[in-house]
């Protein structure tokens, strides 16, 4: 089965392969089967917005698309960014200026407690849908370490491992990410659904 992965961000579609790949699923970019959707992102949850990618995609394609829309909740700055992660501060920026601004935001701060947030919407042509969602709690830094990862990756801290999402290999990440339990979740929705159709 072929998916049309609805975003361009090539680190998103590694680990959807990493995963998906497992169930014989081929995950293809938008610009491989040759569209290219702006999808506004007006959903108030992490759900509404991977249905609202998902949705879009599959209809522009026919084929099944698979959308994740994820963010940072901080508890101090009331669970923001949220689903403005992407986009928090404006556009133009780079991912080093929106951590900067949660670093920012957090000065003075005792309570650093956040958590990454992932959820999976995959549309069918035929009308259904399939959603998980993944979530993985942390502690933001007080300075960026590592040199791996994207986003927010260099200020995500976990304790037990004592280590930023910037500093773990692709593996360890997969392992224990909000993606990488999403897409887990979303893994076993997955074969229920095909093993559905396939009677």
């Amino acid at each position: 089965m072929k998916m049309v992965l609805a975003s361009k961000n090539t680190h998103k579609l590694m680990e959807m392969k990493a995963i998906l790949g497992q169930l014989g699923v081929e995950v293809v970019l938008e610009s491989d089967v040759g569209v290219d959707v702006d999808v506004e992102e007006t959903g108030e949850t992490f759900e509404e917005n991977a249905a609202l990618k998902a949705r879009a995609v599959m209809e522009a394609t026919g084929l099944p698309a698979i959308a994740d829309d994820s963010g940072l909740c901080v508890a101090a700055l009331g669970g923001g960014p949220g689903v403005y992660s992407a986009r928090y501060g404006g556009e133009g920026l780079t991912d080093a200026d929106r951590y900067q601004l949660v670093l920012d935001g957090l000065r003075g701060e005792l309570d650093r407690s956040a958590k990454f947030v992932s959820c999976i919407c995959c549309a069918f042509p035929g009308g259904d849908t399939i959603t998980a969602r993944g979530e993985c709690p942390g502690v933001i830094t007080y300075a960026p370490r590592g040199e791996d990862g994207f986003g927010y990756d260099p200020v995500f801290f976990l304790p037990e491992y004592k280590k930023t999402f910037a500093q773990m290999t692709a593996e360890e990440k997969n392992a224990v990410s909000h993606r990488g339990r999403a897409l887990a979740k979303f893994k076993t929705e997955l074969e229920n659904y095909l093993h559905g159709t396939d009677q």
